[in-house]
């Protein structure tokens, strides 16, 4: 199996390949930098994995949710290779990358765990999901969403994780009033790795799509709001 794997859905662009003969990851800035940084990523990691393009079996992405100009130019990457190779690719859930880095952060990778992933996406809101991982693999038992913080700790109450990860940990602070049974992990230990075993069961399991059918993930049709929509926000709170 030859794979590429990207996500620029938030601050840290990871790129990862797999070839028979290892795993090559890399971390970089991403966020504005992800449009002009992504390409030179990829080739200086295949060269560094002694691999060429046409030599890859599939290309795996990450769709989302996160910030709308990184999944534009991860979606976008992705699809021009994959039409340009005629590979197949692995449209993967960019909040499962954060839930698959925390299970190994969590318990090395050992025995069943459920995970709740609240990403910070700005103007006071979080992008969530919950995951829960067996022997058989990931589940998803709450699709990613877009949550205002009250209905996100409400959604958090109601469900069986024992494990909570992401950025908003820190963006919200004394204000994410998780339950005390949750444990939390605020930080990734290494994303693209866990981006590369995502991509890896995705596909053993023929999850490879069509270019034409690997979109993005949008949550949030508003990317911006206006000074008096900050304004009436930040009263309201």
């Amino acid at each position: 199996m030859k794979l590429l794997a990207f996500d620029t859905s938030t601050e840290r662009m990871a790129v990862a390949v797999l070839t028979p003969a290892g795993r090559y990851t890399t971390l970089r800035a991403g966020g504005a930098l992800a449009s002009t940084g992504l390409l030179p990523a990829i080739h200086a990691l295949l060269a560094e994995a002694g691999l060429a393009l046409g030599e890859l079996d599939a290309i795996a992405f990450g769709r989302g949710p996160g910030a709308f100009t990184g999944l534009r130019t991860s979606c976008a990457v992705a699809q021009g290779l994959g039409f340009g190779l005629g590979r197949p690719l692995l449209a993967l859930d960019s909040l499962l990358v954060v839930a698959e880095d925390a299970r190994h952060q969590a318990a090395d990778g050992v025995g069943p765990l459920t995970v709740a992933v609240a990403m910070d996406a700005r103007i006071d809101e979080i992008y969530g999901g919950f995951y829960h991982h067996s022997p058989a693999g990931w589940q998803t038992l709450v699709a990613p969403g877009l949550y205002a913080l009250p209905d996100w700790l409400a959604t958090c109450a109601e469900s069986a994780a024992g494990w909570v990860a992401g950025s908003a940990i820190d963006a919200f602070g004394a204000r994410l009033a998780l339950p005390s049974s949750m444990r939390r992990v605020p930080a990734e230990q290494d994303r693209a790795e866990a981006l590369l075993v995502l991509a890896e069961a995705a596909m053993r399991a023929g999850q490879g799509v069509a270019a034409a059918d690997a979109l993005p993930l949008y949550l949030r049709d508003k990317v911006a709001l206006t000074t008096l929509e900050r304004e009436q926000r930040a009263a309201a709170r």
